[in-house]
């Protein structure tokens, strides 16, 4: 009962915060009043508007800022992918899944690609795909992973295709984290991102798909039943 009640004295305050907000007409980057002003305000405790503001932050729509305090944010999409993906159980069929969307998207960028691709691009591209080798844990060498994958989807010129992409970041990313730990891993990705950038450079329609394809299958293995 005294859990209950504090979440709904929690929520109460949300909702409030929430009315101040549209009464006063603030918008992204205003600053809220600080906790003792809202508790004094709401007849709340501190601590209970402490909480509310934790709630606001999870949902991406305050965030603290040093010597500032609570800032109106806009990034309630990033919050909820965030959410999504810490949730996500990474199961075979999950993989299957996110690699399917996968090819539906990078297996047929070629055509776009044969069209836009620049050679300053696909310098950039084998920086980024070096760059995996000499990352420092496991997290950068998957970031790096997910850089170079999104640099070949901006470079088909669809924007729409680079949002979409974009919104999967943090699913994607932690699917491409599953063995990076281990040096042979790193090793067989780079070296798969060769095959693939070398069949772009000779407009190599079959050896793009097929080293696409057998590049995407092959985190499965480290993936648990």
């Amino acid at each position: 009962m005294e859990t209950s009640s504090r979440g709904s004295a929690v929520d109460d305050v949300v909702r409030q915060i929430r009315l101040l907000i549209r009464e006063r007409g603030l918008g992204v980057g205003d600053v809220l009043p600080s906790e003792a002003e809202l508790a004094e305000m709401f007849d709340s405790s501190r601590n209970t508007v402490r909480e509310a503001f934790r709630t606001l932050k999870a949902y991406g729509v305050a965030e603290s800022r040093q010597k500032v305090g609570a800032v109106l944010t806009d990034q309630h999409q990033n919050a909820m992918r965030d959410l999504f993906s810490f949730a996500m159980e990474i199961s075979v069929d999950a993989f299957r899944d996110i690699q399917g969307y996968r090819r539906l998207t990078e297996m047929n960028l070629f055509d776009l690609l044969s069209e836009h691709l620049t050679e300053a691009a696909l310098t950039e591209l084998e920086t980024v795909n070096a760059a995996i080798l000499t990352a420092e844990d496991a997290e950068r060498a998957s970031e790096l992973d997910f850089q170079f994958h999104r640099l070949l989807v901006d470079a088909a010129g669809n924007r729409t295709m680079s949002e979409t992409y974009g919104m999967l970041k943090p699913v994607i990313q932690r699917l491409m984290l599953a063995g990076k730990s281990q040096r042979l891993a790193l090793q067989t990705v780079v070296v798969e991102h060769k095959d693939i950038l070398q069949a772009l450079r000779c407009r190599d329609r079959i050896g793009f798909v097929y080293h696409m394809d057998r590049h995407l299958s092959a985190g499965l293995e480290f993936i648990s039943e």
